[in-house]
């Protein structure tokens, strides 16, 4: 079976700077049946890829004429001559009209955000021209999927939907060896709630002077300043530099304000055996088996979870170990339903 796997225009599937799409699609490769027939295509300044088997799609930009229908048809274009079986489009409903009307192959779209609020997608019409018309569908999240069937039918298509969590490597952490350290990995800013943690650390910090905070993440566009001598704030990692963190990290927070559609930092944080404090948005509470959920997104409530975590060891570790227990969200486990799908779609 011969597949291409279509990214979003400006998706970087680069080592420094990949995002959660490049990261799940990236992670899936080496574990998918198919993966010597599976070509990755997306648009990338930079000459290094996550694999070996991506396609830089390359062509002159312009303000006339819109880079993302430019990119589309070059695409297109390089999809003719290769007779594909199969085409996945990754979070760009909108893709899907132009390619249905030039390819003959099957199509899948897998949603990583809202639905609503993606174009292609946000209006009832939109979305059943999808459902009907595609060949499967795959949501990041059950929150996901409950956006996309609104105001549609959901029972009328249980066989041309499945819910399809990101996923991370299964491997071997210590849990002896958790280091007296709380991290935040994400976006620096107030809709990722960053500036209720930096305010509640520091006061944490502060109070339990053998504790440390790692942050890792950057955001042009917000600055919220927070300075303390056990505060270490690096920016945008390397996926793998990451989970080596989370591998030592004993507390994890994710205080999302806004309705995530799902939330890789957090899915990878319960791999690794980290007690989590979450926040009930979107579907950031499908990330882990085991969180502590805030009942108010605020200063005051992050401070106190997290500080009852330091004051009660035997509860954080019990907390530890059960994510770590309970994580299944492999890479092989996920690439098995997808090549599942890809066998009865074609």
């Amino acid at each position: 079976m011969k597949i291409a796997i279509l990214l979003p225009y400006k998706e970087n599937y680069i080592p420094k700077y990949s995002g959660a799409v490049s990261i799940h699609v990236s992670g899936l490769f080496n574990y998918s049946k198919f993966k010597l027939t599976t070509s990755i295509y997306g648009n990338t300044k930079s000459n290094k890829y996550l694999t070996k088997n991506f396609n830089n799609i390359k062509f002159k930009k312009s303000i006339l004429t819109s880079n993302n229908i430019k990119y589309l048809n070059q695409f297109i274009d390089k999809a003719k001559s290769k007779d594909f079986d199969l085409i996945e489009i990754h979070n760009r409903p909108s893709y899907f009209k132009l390619i249905k009307a030039n390819l003959k192959s099957k199509i899948i779209i897998y949603f990583h955000n809202d639905p609503l609020t993606l174009s292609g997608s946000k209006t009832k019409k939109e979305r059943l021209d999808l459902i009907e018309k595609c060949d499967f569908i795959f949501f990041n999240s059950k929150w996901t999927k409950n956006q996309f069937f609104k105001d549609v039918l959901e029972k009328k298509y249980l066989s041309k939907f499945k819910i399809c969590y990101q996923s991370t490597k299964k491997t071997k952490v210590n849990l002896l060896k958790k280091q007296n350290l709380i991290s935040f990995v994400g976006k620096l800013n107030t809709a990722k709630g960053y500036d209720i943690f930096g305010k509640a650390v520091i006061r944490i910090l502060n109070e339990f002077p053998k504790w440390k905070s790692i942050v890792i993440g950057d955001e042009p566009r917000e600055k919220h300043i927070f300075n303390h001598p056990n505060l270490k704030i690096l920016n945008f990692q390397k996926n793998d530099y990451v989970l080596n963190i989370l591998n030592k990290t004993s507390i994890f927070v994710a205080c999302s304000k806004w309705e995530e559609p799902f939330g890789r930092s957090s899915l990878e944080a319960s791999s690794r055996g980290c007690a989590t404090i979450l926040t009930k948005r979107g579907g950031l509470v499908e990330t882990s088996a085991h969180p502590i959920l805030l009942k108010k997104i605020d200063e005051e409530a992050l401070y106190k979870s997290i500080k009852n975590l330091i004051l009660k060891p035997k509860i954080r570790k019990k907390l530890q170990l059960l994510n770590y227990k309970s994580f299944f969200l492999t890479h092989s486990f996920v690439s098995k339903i997808i090549d599942d799908v890809r066998e009865n779609s074609v």
